[in-house]
This record gives structure tokens, sequence and C-alpha cells, in this order.
């Protein structure tokens, strides 16, 4: 990592350069300020309600009865997915790491709210390594490098303009998202349509 073998480093050095997001975030049963907080436990108020910010989660947070206070209960589950991954989010920027790892972390987000967040998260990984693990392509269209995979081995690398080129695994389910997607907007304008009717 950074030119150094990681087997001449501590272990507790090697995992305070990383921050990770994972699909399936798991909150302690205490406040939303004490789940985020929990990557950087002596940081300011404004330090983490900048991450909550950058998380597109801290309006939502200080309209609850007790804002940053609130109780999310077990494993969270007082939130809906899409809310604790935007914890999650917020916790690893709070860390300020010099690697993050997202794994599907806006999977359980709707596009719009996956879209403020990404353009968010493009800020906030300046001049670190991101490595992100996506299934949903609108994620990745912007890394330098994407690795397709398949069955475990590597099928394509490049960046989204490369891949789309070579019209093999990656162009494949780029044009099976796209197309899903503009069925679902044109499904949304119908009920829309007839929502509208007399």
């Amino acid at each position: 990592v950074d030119g150094q073998n990681i087997q001449d480093v501590k272990q507790a050095s090697l995992r305070a350069a990383i921050g990770i997001v994972p699909q399936d975030t798991v909150l302690f049963n205490d406040t939303i300020y004490y789940n985020i907080a929990y990557a950087r436990p002596h940081a300011t108020q404004n330090q983490l309600e900048e991450a909550a910010r950058l998380a597109h989660i801290h309006d939502f947070i200080i309209h609850l009865p007790k804002g940053y206070q609130t109780i999310v209960g077990e494993r969270g589950l007082k939130l809906s997915g899409g809310e604790r991954q935007r914890v999650a989010i917020a916790r690893a920027v709070l860390k300020d790491p010099h690697i993050l790892i997202f794994d599907e972390a806006t999977s359980a987000l709707d596009s719009r709210t996956e879209q403020e967040i990404l353009s968010a998260l493009k800020n906030v990984s300046q001049n670190r390594t991101t490595i992100t693990i996506a299934h949903r392509l609108s994620t990745v269209i912007d890394a330098h490098e994407i690795i397709v995979l398949e069955n475990g081995r590597i099928a394509e690398c490049g960046n989204h303009s490369e891949l789309l080129q070579k019209n093999g695994a990656y162009g494949a389910m780029w044009d099976r998202q796209q197309r899903a997607a503009e069925a679902m907007q044109k499904l949304l304008e119908t009920e829309e349509e007839s929502l509208a009717l007399p």
C-alpha cells in the first residue's frame, strides 16, 4: 500500500488507512451521533455534521425529534436501508482514510439520492484511492479503471468508453441496464398520465 509491503506495517496502521462502506451496514443500538462518530471518536461536532452533509443525511437527522441523539435501534432497524447506508458513508467520510472501499454502498438508494451521493463521493475521493464494487454500472462510469469479473476471473479492463467500444460483457450489461431504466421511465410516465385523467 503506497509502496509499502503490508507485511512490514502494523495491522492497526493498515486498518486506519482504510474506510469501508459495506452493502449491509451494521449499526450499534445507540444514537446516530455515536454511530457516525465511531469512526473517529474525538472528532468535533462540526466535523461530524460536515461528514453527514457529504453523505446527504444531515437534513434528515436534524428534522428528527431528537436529531443526532436519536436511537437507531438494534442493527439500525429504525432507519431505512438507504438511511443506514448514508450513516455508514458519513462514518467513512469522518474517518478521512487514504483508501475508501465502497461495496455496493448505494444499492439501497433511489436513483436521485444515489446520484447526489455519488457527486459528493467524487469530492470526498479526491487525492485518495477509491475502490467501488458495484453491479449498477452507473456508479462506476467515472472510474479511471473498471475491472469486469466473470466466474471469479478478470474478463475485461478499461475505462467506461473503452469497455463500451470492446462490445463485450461490460457493454452487454450496460445495454441491459439502460433498457431497464428506459422501460421504468416509460412506465412512470404512463402512470403519471393515467393519474392525470379525469
